[in-house]
C-alpha cells in the first residue's frame, strides 16, 4: 500500500524540534540529516552498520545509534522515515505509541524548504545529475543555494548543504509519489518513461502523476521539460493548453532552448545553444555522453529564466566533476579501466553503455550487471537484454530485490538467455565472489569494465581492481587510480568508499535501512 503524505504547508525545519531519522545511513536520509544539523537542529539517527558517511554526521554533532531500540527515541520530538522502512518497524511503531510527530523523508524535506524558492528536479532518468548541475550553476552565480541531492557531487563530497540564498534545489522522487508533497517555484522534468509500475500500476497513471507534480508549480514560477522526450513533450503540450508557463530544451527544432552541433568523446561533451533563435554560445562538460549535454541544457535554461549570468552556467558546467555512482571512474589496474554506473532502467543503461563505448575506443567493454527489482527485470526483459548486448562481454548477477519472491522462470537466469551475445561472451554467476574471478579471467589491457545496476554492485569496483592488480603481481593496496580525478573522466573517489550507504553489505549483512535508490 502506498503511504499517504501530508502536502507541504507552513511547518518549518525549526518546528520539528529534536529529530530522529530511521535508517540514517541511506543516501537520501543522510542528506536530510546533514541539512538539519547545519541548520542547528538536534539530530539523531539509527542504522545497522557503521557506514563511512556516518562519521561526517557525528562531526556535525549528530548522535548515531548502530541498533534499533525504543530508547533511541528518548528526548525526540519528530521521527523521520523513508519508503524503505516498513510500517511495522520497531522505532516507527514506538514513535506512534508515544505520540511523536512522524514524517516521511519528503515531508521533513518540504518543511526545510518552507520560505525558500524551491527548484525541484523530477524525471525517470537523470534527476541526480541534473540536480547537481543546477546546484553548481547557482553556486557559481554566487546565490549560495540550499540543496539536497540523491547522490554526492564528486567535487563537493556531499549531497546536502544549508545555504544563505533564497533558492533550494531538491531532487524530487516519483518512485513512491512523494514528489507530490513539494510546492516548487521551478519544476524541471527531464523525461517521463515507464518505471515504478509497482507503485502506479500502468504508464497512464504514472504520467498523470507527473502532470500533477507540474501543476503544483508556483503560478509565478515556471516548468522546464525536454522537447526530445515523448513524455516530456506530451506534458508540455498539456500544460501549455492549461495556460501554464512551460519552457523546453533539446535538439528538437521547436525546443525553446535548442542544442546543435553536439560532440561527445572520451574527453567530454560540447554543444552550441540558442534560445528563441538567439545564440547563447558554446557549453562544455568534462564528462562524456550526449545525455549529459542534454541534462546540462536544463540547468542553462533554468539559469536563463532566473536571470542569472550565463557565464556562470558556462563556467560551472566546464568543471562539472560528475556524481558518484553516475559514470564514476573507480581506477585502473593492469591496464583495465574500471567504472561504476547506477543505471538499471533500459534507457539509462543504453545511454551509459553507448558512452562507455566511446571511452573504450579500440578496447572491449565488459559489463558486470546486477538487475534491480524482479518486476522491473521481468517487465523490461527484452529492453534490458537489448541494452546489455551493447557490451562485448557480460557478467550477470542475480536480481537484487529485497523482500521479493522469485517465481520459476524469473530473474537473471531468464535474462541472460535473452541477451544477444555468444554463449562464451556472457555468463550468469550465482554468487558475488564469482564475479571478480570472471572479470579477471576475461579482461585484457585496454578494456573498460563497468559495474552497473542495483545498489550493492557499487561495492564491487575495489574488488575488481584488487583482483586485476593481483593478476599483474602488484601490491593489493594500490587500488586507487592516481588520475581518477582528471577532468576528462569525472570526479575523485575517496578510497573507493561507498557514498551514504548506497548499497548492501556483503556476506548477508543488511543494507542500510534508508538506502532506497536515488532514481536518477
Amino acid at each position: 500500500m502506498t503511504a499517504q503524505f501530508t502536502p507541504a504547508g507552513t511547518l518549518t525545519a525549526e518546528d520539528l524540534g529534536a529529530v530522529h531519522l530511521i535508517g540514517v545511513g541511506g543516501v537520501g536520509m543522510l542528506g536530510v540529516a546533514r541539512l538539519l544539523l547545519t541548520r542547528g537542529i538536534r539530530v539523531s539517527g539509527s542504522d545497522l552498520r557503521e557506514w563511512p558517511s556516518l562519521a561526517g554526521l557525528r562531526a556535525l554533532g549528530g548522535t548515531i545509534y548502530l541498533s534499533h531500540e525504543a530508547t533511541n527515541l528518548d528526548g525526540v520530538d519528530t521521527v523521520v522515515y523513508s519508503s524503505a522502512i516498513s510500517q511495522d518497524h520497531l522505532e516507527l511503531v514506538e514513535a506512534r505509541r508515544r505520540g511523536l510527530r512522524v514524517l516521511h523523508r519528503s515531508e521533513a524535506l518540504a518543511a526545510a524548504m518552507t520560505g525558500r524558492r524551491a527548484i525541484a528536479v523530477a524525471g525517470t532518468h537523470g534527476k541526480t545529475t541534473t540536480t547537481s548541475m543546477v546546484t553548481m550553476v547557482l553556486q557559481q552565480a554566487g546565490v549560495d543555494p540550499s540543496f539536497v541531492i540523491g547522490g554526492e557531487i564528486s567535487e563537493v563530497g556531499s549531497g546536502a548543504h544549508h545555504g544563505t540564498g533564497e533558492h533550494f534545489v531538491v531532487e524530487a522522487d516519483e518512485s513512491d509519489r512523494s514528489f507530490l508533497i513539494y510546492r516548487p517555484y521551478v519544476s524541471i522534468i527531464t523525461n517521463v518513461e515507464a518505471d515504478h509500475l509497482n507503485t502506479y500500476g500502468d504508464y497512464a497513471t504514472l504520467e498523470a502523476a507527473f502532470v500533477e507534480f507540474a501543476r503544483l508549480t508556483d503560478p509565478d514560477g515556471f516548468i522546464i521539460t525536454c522537447a526530445d522526450d515523448p513524455g516530456g513533450r506530451r506534458l508540455a503540450e498539456s500544460l501549455r493548453a492549461e495556460g501554464r508557463r512551460v519552457h523546453t530544451y533539446g535538439e528538437a527544432a521547436d525546443a525553446d532552448l535548442r542544442l546543435t552541433d553536439i560532440v561527445s568523446s572520451a574527453r567530454g561533451v560540447r554543444y552550441l545553444a540558442a534560445i528563441d533563435g538567439r545564440s547563447l554560445g558554446e557549453f562544455r562538460l568534462p564528462v562524456p555522453g550526449r545525455h549529459m549535454g542534454l541534462n546540462s541544457a536544463s540547468a542553462v535554461l533554468a539559469a536563463y529564466l532566473l536571470d542569472l549570468p550565463l557565464p556562470a552556467a558556462e563556467a560551472a558546467l566546464a568543471v562539472f566533476p560528475g556524481v558518484r555512482r553516475r559514470f564514476e571512474r573507480k581506477g585502473v589496474a593492469d591496464g583495465v579501466l574500471v567504472y561504476d554506473e547506477y543505471a538499471y532502467h533500459p534507457t539509462s543503461m543504453t545511454l551509459a553503455l553507448q558512452t562507455l563505448r566511446e571511452v573504450a575506443g579500440e578496447g572491449r567493454l565488459i559489463v558486470v550487471f546486477q538487475p534491480y527489482r524482479l518486476y522491473r527485470t521481468r517487465d523490461n526483459q527484452a529492453e534490458i537484454a537489448e541494452a546489455l548486448a551493447i557490451a562485448d562481454e557480460l557478467v550477470l548477477l542475480e536480481v537484487f530485490g529485497p523482500g521479493e519472491l522469485r517465481q520459476p522462470g524469473e530473474g537473471s537466469a531468464a535474462l541472460i538467455e535473452a541477451v544477444a551475445l555468444p554463449a562464451d561472451r556472457k555468463v550468469f554467476v550465482d554468487s558475488w565472489e564469482e564475479a571478480p574471478v570472471e572479470v579477471v579471467r576475461r579482461a585484457r589491457p585496454g578494456d573498460v569494465v563497468v559495474t552497473m545496476g542495483a545498489p550493492p554492485i557499487s561495492l564491487m569496483g575495489d574488488e575488481l581492481l584488487a583482483g586485476l592488480l593481483a593478476r599483474a603481481g602488484s601490491a593489493p593496496t594500490a587500488t586507487v587510480d592516481p588520475v581518477a580525478s582528471a577532468p576528462a573522466v569525472g570526479g575523485p573517489v575517496p578510497g573507493g568508499a561507498t557514498a551514504g550507504g548506497d548499497g548492501a553489505a556483503l556476506g548477508g549483512t543488511a543494507a542500510p535501512d534508508g538506502a532506497a535508490p536515488a532514481a536518477g
